[in-house]
């Protein structure tokens, strides 16, 4: 066992109390931890030993995933890559295993009501990732969305580094790019030999997405901008060192690794990857989505059950936007309607920082209206930024990356500035309150700062279900906000929504019903006023991440449902903020859980 993987930091939530922590927390190496929590030593209670197991798996994602150590503030681990060498591969699918046959050792029965819950988030988190384990996602490393070719810069832009052994860190991994390449080449020949390949269509732009890397001057590539401005209290002795070992980094080792990886791109991968689209077309293609699909929602629907249920919202959307369409007068039927939103200047900026200053003001707006439905708010910030532009031409209209209050970083919601006309207006009110608030920055903020929830809950566990549900449900608060009051930004929320029911139909659709890629973007355009060029990066998102884009319409539903429930239960005792308060206090969790929640808050 690699002295890495022995030897874990203490993480920064225990730091206060490390000197009254019982003797099994005073360990440090992982075998003696795991040997602890499995001989069930030194604890109190099944609680502590719980609470010890969740202490090893946040240490060893921290570790095994040092990116996200570097995401959360988590120290010691900002000089290193993620290994993806096969034997890294096979050891951690063990580990898993190992980790969810330990925890199923402890007797739930004599846990707390609160560590029950911790049990079941843990035990349903490691259960997939073994059940995920038959399956070769390890083999599709890298598409349009995201890969080695996007996220070192991804990783290396959120690092601030502050002194010179900051730097340090920077410089060695920009000095193991290298390796990090050739682990990812070694995974794509592999899929390559197994027809385990994104479909070629989708790859069209990664090319140029190595090439934006690839700049004459290292000091204007995105890997080296920490580089362009040093901060007070180096020398600038230090500085000029730190740039040349920086230009040399660049141009000796990323340089020959990014071009190694250009040609294997474009004179093998491309030209060898599959033509069919949907993952049922791989072999256990039908096994693979469905898992995905259990992921994804956190529920036992059939994609059958998904599909249907999109087609039954989308007629449901269809029959509102023709409301608002006859509200505005427009003389013509809907396709005529949204070629006009589609095409009309009026709905488009002609510059990038007016459409982020207008992003920036809906956000200010919606700030002051969140104590109308919420008790509990946030301490931590966040901005609106554009999409960097080396990545900006493949990437969805927008997203949101958390922030750290460990790392003391704000949360960034990104907006989409490339091709300015296909960027409506009227799409912004909505996009913002998914975005930013009450949306994702308020949803993951909330439970960033949850101090009595475990740090794996708080900073690691991701439900798509939940994260993305509210998301969506959150668009449809705008009412309440004050939003929505122009009938084309009505129509904008509309879109949203549809945008998401359609996604249940096309993902089914390309993914277990055999449709192909136009049919999906025909279908998409016939119910939608989204461009063209946005219609087509989403199908490709939707082909190249199978059902994760499910979450959102099923997790939207479920909050809704749940709402209706308590409302018709409590009558006048009702209390929106309340509701809102529990539905987030606990942080994300399976829809299922989340449901036994609110009908024993109800009761």
């Amino acid at each position: 066992m690699s002295k890495l993987r022995r030897s874990f930091f203490v993480g920064l939530y225990c730091a206060a109390t490390l000197l009254m922590a019982p003797a099994w927390a005073e360990l440090s190496d992982y075998s003696d931890r795991i040997a602890a929590v499995g001989g069930d030593r030194g604890f109190e209670n099944q609680d502590q030993r719980l609470r010890a197991l969740l202490d090893i798996v946040y240490d060893y994602q921290m570790t095994e995933f040092p990116e996200s150590a570097t995401w959360y503030g988590y120290p010691g681990q900002d000089h290193r890559w993620t290994d993806y060498s096969a034997a890294a591969i096979e050891r951690r699918q063990r580990e898993q295993r190992e980790l969810l046959a330990l925890l199923q050792r402890i007797p739930t029965a004599q846990l707390s009501a609160a560590a029950q819950l911790d049990y079941q988030l843990l035990h349903s988190e490691l259960q997939m990732n073994v059940a995920a384990q038959a399956y070769a996602d390890h083999l599709l490393p890298l598409n349009q969305m995201g890969g080695v070719q996007q996220d070192v810069a991804r990783v290396l832009s959120i690092m601030s580094p502050r002194t010179a052994a900051d730097y340090d860190n920077i410089l060695s991994r920009l000095e193991r790019v290298p390796q990090l390449v050739d682990q990812h080449l070694a995974l794509l020949r592999e899929g390559l030999a197994r027809g385990i390949t994104p479909p070629q269509i989708t790859l069209r732009d990664v090319p140029q997405q190595v090439r934006n890397l690839l700049v004459d001057d290292p000091l204007s590539s995105p890997l080296l901008a920490a580089f362009r401005q040093y901060p007070e209290g180096l020398s600038q002795k230090q500085q000029r060192q730190l740039s040349e070992r920086a230009r040399k980094a660049f141009s000796g080792k990323v340089v020959p690794a990014y071009r190694e990886l250009l040609a294997f791109l474009e004179d093998d991968y491309i030209p060898g990857a599959r033509q069919a689209v949907g993952l049922s077309e791989l072999p256990q293609g039908s096994q693979w989505y469905a898992h995905r699909v259990r992921r994804s929602t956190t529920t036992g629907l059939t994609p059958r059950q998904i599909h249907d249920k999109g087609l039954e919202e989308v007629r449901r959307i269809r029959a509102a936007m023709q409301q608002i369409i006859e509200q505005t007068g427009f003389d013509g039927d809907f396709a005529a309607f949204t070629d006009f939103l589609r095409s009309d200047p009026q709905f488009y900026y002609d510059s990038e920082e007016e459409l982020i200053r207008s992003y920036r003001d809906i956000s200010k707006r919606a700030d002051p209206e969140l104590v109308k439905l919420f008790g509990v708010l946030p301490r931590l910030p966040y901005g609106v930024m554009p999409i960097p532009a080396h990545a900006a031409k493949s990437q969805t209209t927008a997203y949101y990356f958390p922030g750290s209050p460990e790392a003391g970083r704000a949360g960034i919601f990104f907006a989409n500035t490339y091709n300015l006309k296909s960027r409506p207006k009227w799409e912004m009110e909505a996009l913002s309150l998914h975005e930013a608030v009450p949306g994702h920055h308020l949803q993951i903020a909330l439970a960033q700062e949850q101090t009595d929830m475990h740090p794996w809950r708080r900073q690691l566990l991701h439900i798509t279900a939940y994260v993305e549900g509210w998301g969506l449900y959150s668009e449809s608060l705008g009412e309440l906000m004050g939003f929505y009051r122009d009938p084309y930004s009505k129509f904008g929320q509309l879109t949203y929504e549809m945008w998401r029911a359609i996604r249940l139909v096309v993902d089914t659709g390309i993914h277990q019903l055999g449709w192909s890629r136009q049919r999906a973007i025909d279908f998409f355009k016939a119910n939608s006023a989204k461009s063209e060029h946005d219609i087509e990066v989403e199908i490709d998102r939707y082909i190249v991440w199978p059902a994760q884009a499910l979450a959102y319409k099923i997790g939207e539903l479920k909050i809704k449902e749940l709402r209706a429930y308590a409302q018709n239960k409590m009558g006048n005792e009702f209390d929106i903020r309340a509701f809102h308060d529990l539905v987030l206090a606990s942080g994300p969790v399976p829809l299922d859980i989340l449901e036994q929640r609110v009908k024993g808050w109800v009761e």
